[in-house]
């Protein structure tokens, strides 16, 4: 088919073309940032599975009612 003939042929370099074994510039750029994200998904994948593991650890034990001074719970719209 005339598809497996176009693919096959953009593999293979042509002929007056030397074949370059070094990486360019931007092959090291692509590739460094490709690993900078799978460390960064892997430090996500660890954050979640220890929040899933434990998930009030990371809660504060304080509430947002704390805060206010002698109003009772429920009446902060009245404090604005």
């Amino acid at each position: 088919t005339m598809d497996g003939e176009i693919f096959t042929a953009t593999l293979v370099p042509s002929g007056n073309i030397a074949p370059n074994s070094s990486m360019t510039l931007e092959q090291k750029t692509t590739f460094a940032f490709v690993i900078l994200l799978f460390i960064f998904l892997g430090i996500l994948i660890v954050r979640c599975f220890r929040i899933l593991l434990n998930p009030y650890r990371s809660m504060p034990t304080s509430t947002w009612a704390d805060g206010l001074d002698g109003l009772e719970k429920g009446q902060f719209d009245y404090a604005l």
